[in-house]
């Protein structure tokens, strides 16, 4: 064999070595790409569960926050409903024996006289209880009061549910708005509210993360006003269209926060408030609902004046462009 064929030879075997240990190593890189992968994808499946598991305890919290004054809401109408029923309850036999008798009447098994007496013996045992106007008053006042219990209870239904993609609906921000001060009657009873709800179109997002910005705005607003007595608490809420999205704004005139305040505005677990009524997610949350509806928050606020808070919100038209919690 000539020293060319040999050379040849061998230039081939190294190529063809190379070649194999090229390819190996390329294999082994891959596959080490796709445990690095499947590990990111698990770690980013762990972290969007943790996500909603700390959104879930601040609404909890809120919910607990807000259960005596929501208690008082149902209470109230549950009160005179009670009431009310016990009254007609009073007055079923009258109702069940003037239908006996105006069917036997009907019937011909009563003459007009022998009517007329039963009536008037059903007068005398049932005297209070014979004004068909009141009837028709205590039923009026018991439908109103249920249809107060239950909207109390569908606006904390909208609080508290726990979130999940298949939440996701088109909603009317202002009446997300609406709902949330529902909600907060008893806490807001001493501020003044003023409102500002423009027409808007529709957002793709999940009502209960949205309901849970209004609450905590709202409640942050009302307690920066709670310790000034002579200027009063006076907050501003507006829901208005902005850029193609829906701007949500919360003005208070109370304390204000300092510039390290603000700094740490979205840390977790951070507080001005006593740390036995505050979890100190509050914010945090609400920055994290906004990222995950696509939108942004920003933060305005001098010591001594108050803050302003607005938090911006797409319009979107396609479930796939957002990623929710």
């Amino acid at each position: 064999m000539s020293t060319v064929t040999k050379d040849y030879k061998q230039a081939f075997l190294d190529e063809q070595r190379k070649r194999l240990a090229a390819e190996q190593l390329l294999e082994d890189k891959s596959q080490l790409l796709v445990v690095l992968n499947n590990e990111l994808n698990k770690n980013a499946a762990e972290l969007s569960l943790y996500q909603q598991m700390f959104v879930q305890a601040d609404k909890m919290a809120s919910v607990g926050d807000l259960s005596c004054s929501i208690a008082h809401e149902i209470n109230n109408p549950l009160s005179y409903v009670i009431s009310n029923i016990e009254s007609l309850q009073y007055i079923s036999p009258l109702l069940s024996k003037s239908l006996h008798y105006n069917e036997q009447f009907l019937t011909g098994q009563l003459n007009a006289g022998q009517y007329k007496n039963v009536l008037a013996d059903l007068k005398k045992q049932y005297e209070h209880a014979w004004n068909v106007h009141e009837i028709y008053s205590q039923l009026s006042e018991s439908l109103e009061g249920l249809k107060r219990i239950k909207q109390t209870v569908h606006n904390l239904l909208n609080l508290s549910q726990f979130t999940y993609s298949h939440n996701k609906q088109y909603l009317d921000v202002s009446e997300v708005a609406c709902s949330a001060l529902e909600v907060l009657q008893g806490q807001l009873k001493y501020c003044e509210i003023k409102t500002n709800f423009e027409q808007l179109p529709l957002i793709w997002g999940e009502l209960s993360s949205i309901h849970q910005i209004f609450v905590e705005l709202l409640l942050n607003a009302q307690q920066a006003c709670a310790h000034d007595l002579e200027k009063g608490s006076i907050i501003d809420l507006s829901v208005t269209q902005q850029n193609e999205g829906v701007c949500i704004k919360v003005k208070d005139n109370g304390c204000g926060m300092d510039e390290n305040t603000q700094m740490h505005l979205f840390k977790p677990f951070f507080s001005t408030k006593n740390t036995a009524h505050s979890l100190g997610i509050g914010m945090t949350v609400v920055n994290f609902i906004l990222q995950e509806h696509g939108g942004k928050i920003e933060v305005s606020s001098t010591l001594g004046t108050g803050t302003t808070i607005c938090c911006w919100l797409p319009v979107k038209a396609e479930e796939s462009a957002i990623n929710l919690l």
